[in-house]
């Protein structure tokens, strides 16, 4: 259970955790002098717009993660593939004026990028490349061989994991990969193939992508992201993302529909982000462009880590696996992509070696994850009371005069929402007494002031 010279390996899925494992397996091959062969099947062109190069993905990444990707040979570049730089949030409650958090300090910066080609492109619209599509060259360039194909089953044959494609493709490997994502039907193939793997528990998410044009997204979002804490029911999070010509619409929540989607677009504070005269016209289908306003879907969002992720010769990374919660979905890739190629090349690729040394990685994402849910209560709470809402802006309004280090509030409401920490690292420094202390004296003041107004 060990991979030798010219060994094959499949990797079903070209998406970021697809690329990344196709990279790290031929890069940590060559270090071994370890010649492999590798496969990586993606039926969708990235390069491609509109719903042929989809990857449903608001398309955030820290500036961290860039920074990461960088030194690991992914060197991005920022002039076609970032479509912004986002060096600050505008913070929206119900009731309450706006407020700006500028990032802490520039190591978290943000950028955001179309994961799959983008929208159908408008007459006149500026050049942009695939972040995906970047990820998967760099794969290629290492010597993964990428092959445009829908894999339609999975089997064993002879003891080897095996992919089946129309026409009677059939092709066996030493090693298969999967890193589907929660939205591929191919994921419930894995799930066929007689080991103890359950998909991720989901839920669904709503993505917009809706027209602007440069001007009018410079002229009212600028390079800030977004992020709306609104008297809503059944909604958690939302955030507008701008983009070059396009504004991102992420809305997470509860049995998202087309009302609670319309009440939204509708609230003042969001209105106040979009030209006057501009007007929601929900496409009549998802992923139709709505005269070349508008294209939008429903995604499935992971909640938690599968059950039992690997096998004999066989593993799953990405949200197929598992992910960070409601955000950095491109940095947890990154991880279990490394940490499955570093198993399998340097430990082994019996379901033994993946328990030992694969799934601790997991269970590190899951158990932060778990931190994370504690911290969307809190955030939830706060929306629903008034004068706590008001204790946190006039916090965040105060510390806009302090050095960053001193910013508490304003560095775990970026934390949380943009996902250049983990879970734990915020709720500690949530928990550090001037934090508390600053949060309580805050809101005692916000309550008197609202009190004495009245």
């Amino acid at each position: 259970m060990r991979l030798s010279a010219n060994s094959r390996i499949g990797i079903v899925g070209g998406g970021p955790s697809g690329a990344m494992s196709g990279f790290f397996l031929l890069e940590l091959a060559e270090r071994l002098g370890l010649p492999l062969s590798v496969d990586i099947y993606e039926p969708r062109d990235f390069t491609q717009y509109g719903p042929v190069g989809c990857n449903m993905c608001a398309g955030v990444v820290s500036e961290s993660l860039i920074q990461t990707l960088a030194a690991e040979g992914f060197p991005l570049p920022s002039s076609l593939v970032v479509q912004n730089g986002i060096s600050s949030y505008v913070l929206h409650t119900s009731g309450l004026p706006t407020v700006t958090i500028p990032a802490p300090v520039d190591e978290v910066r943000i950028a955001a990028v179309y994961r799959g080609g983008g929208p159908r492109k408008p007459v006149g619209a500026q050049g942009w490349e695939s972040f995906d599509h970047f990820l998967l060259e760099q794969a290629r360039q290492k010597g993964a061989r990428v092959i445009p194909m829908r894999i339609t089953d999975l089997s064993w044959e002879a003891g080897l994991p095996t992919v089946i494609g129309r026409g009677g493709y059939q092709q066996s490997y030493d090693f298969l990969v999967g890193a589907v994502g929660v939205n591929s039907p191919t994921l419930k193939k894995f799930a066929d193939l007689g080991f103890a793997f359950e998909p991720p528990p989901v839920s669904k998410g709503f993505l917009a992508e809706i027209y602007l044009g440069a001007e009018n997204i410079q002229h009212y979002m600028g390079s800030s992201l977004h992020i709306f804490l609104l008297d809503i029911p059944r909604l958690k999070f939302a955030a507008l993302i701008p983009k070059v010509e396009y504004v991102t619409v992420c809305l997470l929540g509860e049995a998202i529909d087309k009302e609670l989607v319309q009440r939204f677009m509708a609230m003042p504070e969001v209105r106040s982000c979009l030209p006057a005269d501009w007007q929601w016209a929900a496409p009549s289908k998802e992923c139709d462009m709505g005269q070349g306003q508008t294209c939008q879907c429903g995604p499935k969002l992971n909640l938690g880590p599968a059950t039992h992720p690997f096998a004999d010769r066989v593993a799953l990374v990405g949200d197929a696996a598992v992910t960070r919660l409601y955000k950095d979905g491109i940095g947890a890739a990154y991880v279990t992509a490394k940490a499955c190629a570093v198993t399998a090349l340097f430990f082994g690729i019996a379901a033994t070696d993946f328990q030992k040394h694969y799934q601790p990685v997991i269970q590190r994402i899951a158990t932060d994850n778990r931190i994370g849910r504690l911290i969307f209560w809190i955030t939830l709470f706060y929306q629903e009371w008034n004068f706590l809402r008001r204790g946190m802006v006039r916090m965040v309004r105060e510390e806009q005069s302090l050095a960053g280090g001193e910013r508490r509030m304003s560095r775990v409401l970026w934390d949380t929402f943009t996902g250049s920490a983990s879970y734990r690292e915020i709720f500690l420094r949530a928990l550090q007494p001037s934090f508390f202390f600053h949060l309580l004296s805050a809101t005692f003041r916000a309550w008197l002031v609202h009190l004495f107004r009245r």
